[in-house]
């Protein structure tokens, strides 16, 4: 009787030990582009982390602009994005905090695959917008300030073009995947990142091809840095530290250069510094 109470008593202590463990898993936030989720880069690099540190990241995929607000508000623990200038900025009044490069890609221009417009010998982005406007194709625009809407914006003030409320630009304030698919079905232009294209081009049956690349202006740097803590104390800027660190590390580098589509295409370069 005795021998049965100890073990009696080792499995209830077992028991309550063992609950808090569970309960306890510790989860972080990240506000992030629609690109890195829909690439399908999440996917094969946050396992690693999580099994590294057993810190669980929850990701919401938006646009950058979007994403930023998030982390202004103290909604999310850390952001990983693509507008520097707009990051810098955020950083500089307060609202973040260790802000790094992570890698790069860039952005291209994609269209119909007959290229009815005649962009593809072109070598300006700028003066690929301009040809567009010039024979009036529709050009399908994110329209959600993410950082390709950014981008796409900066490119139309270089053409020295106001595009909003014209005929033939459609916004459509959807992310990349679904504005692509848009553009597809109007046999539109739009402007597109790299990753996003190779990981879904082929899965969404796009009759899309590339029309314009290798612009220095199509660049596309990505960062990530967390949430000031003396902004929202509430933040788990410990665990979101964990993350960027892991993130710019060798590991991490490493991992998101061995991402790569079924063609084996590298859809992001590592660059953190």
């Amino acid at each position: 009787m005795r021998l049965f109470k100890s073990l009696l008593l080792s499995v209830l202590v077992l028991s309550v030990v063992s609950v808090p463990a569970v309960s306890a898993e510790t989860r972080i936030r990240c506000a992030s582009t629609t690109s890195t989720q829909n690439s399908g880069l999440f996917d094969y690099i946050l396992p690693i982390f999580e099994k590294k540190t057993g810190i669980k990241v929850d990701v919401v995929g938006v646009g950058t602009g979007a994403a930023l607000e998030i982390g202004k508000r103290g909604d999310c623990d850390v952001v990983f994005v693509h507008a520097e200038e707009f990051e810098l900025k955020a950083l500089k009044e307060g609202y973040f905090v260790n802000r790094y490069d992570v890698m790069y890609n860039d952005f291209i221009i994609i269209g119909p695959s007959n290229d009815l417009a005649k962009i593809k010998d072109m070598k300006s982005a700028s003066d690929a917008f301009k040809r567009i406007t010039e024979t009036n194709y529709f050009f399908v625009s994110r329209g959600d300030r993410s950082g390709t809407h950014i981008k796409e914006l900066s490119i139309w003030k270089k053409a020295g073009i106001e595009p909003k409320g014209q005929k033939w630009y459609l916004e459509v304030g959807q992310g990349m995947e679904k504005t692509q698919r848009v553009a597809n079905e109007k046999k539109a232009y739009t402007l597109t990142d790299r990753g996003t294209w190779l990981a879904t081009k082929d899965k969404d049956k796009l009759e899309m091809s590339i029309v314009l690349e290798g612009d220095p202006i199509l660049f596309n740097q990505y960062g990530i840095m967390a949430v000031n803590p003396e902004r929202h104390r509430h933040v788990k800027y410990k665990e979101a530290m964990e993350f960027v660190i892991w993130i710019i590390s060798q590991e991490g580098q490493k991992a998101i250069a061995d991402f790569k589509d079924k063609n084996s295409n590298q859809l992001f370069i590592p660059n953190a510094k």
